[in-house]
């Protein structure tokens, strides 16, 4: 079975993003000065000419226009995480609120789920469904952070519960791979974004 490899790339910095709200399928666009610093960069050379996809939610487009990523398709599998009732909170005010069972619920990894909300098997699942049946060999998301961690998770393999075995760098491309036989893997994590000159624009 032949193997895909593809980046995911996480979305600029929102407003909610600085106040650490959880935004889930909230559609918070990006703060002006974050789209104007991604102005400054481009993809790395190995992943300028493959096709791109984002999400329905306007913060992966905006990131991707202002990275001139052209053109691009939208991709519903690669949304983020469905937060449900938790979406505009503060984890630290969840947790505080919701006591023992918020405990319970982070204790569950892979099946933490928010009220009304997905969980990160779920999110790992359309994902994979995607892959699966996809017939383009090499691609890029622009994306959100629940998305790359359930990726991640799958392909460390990592139970999602204490510390993340590696540091993710949430400017930098993540590399992985998968095929139907051997599931997904990492290639490389934390691809800089190149500066315009670099980029030899």
């Amino acid at each position: 079975m032949s193997t895909i490899r593809f980046a995911l790339l996480r979305h600029g910095v929102t407003d909610w993003n600085a106040q650490k709200r959880i935004q889930g399928r909230s559609d918070v666009s990006l703060r002006a000065e974050t789209v104007q610093a991604y102005r400054n960069y481009r993809l790395p050379a190995d992943w300028q000419n493959v096709p791109w996809f984002c999400t329905p939610l306007s913060r992966t487009r905006e990131t991707a226009d202002a990275l001139a990523i052209s053109p691009i398709m939208v991709e519903n599998a690669f949304i983020e995480m469905d937060w449900g009732q938790w979406e505009g909170r503060r984890l630290p005010e969840l947790r505080s609120e919701l006591g023992d069972t918020m405990r319970a619920n982070e204790d569950r990894g892979w099946d933490f789920r928010p009220d009304g909300g997905e969980s990160p098997r779920d999110v790992l699942q359309r994902v994979e469904r995607f892959l699966c049946y996809s017939d383009v060999p090499t691609f890029g998301a622009v994306t959100h952070k629940g998305v790359i961690r359930a990726v991640y998770a799958a392909a460390r393999p990592w139970n999602m519960m204490g510390k993340i075995p590696d540091h993710l760098n949430w400017e930098c491309l993540h590399v992985f791979s998968w095929s139907s036989d051997s599931g997904l893997s990492i290639c490389e994590l934390n691809v800089p974004l190149r500066t315009l000159g670099e980029a030899g624009q």
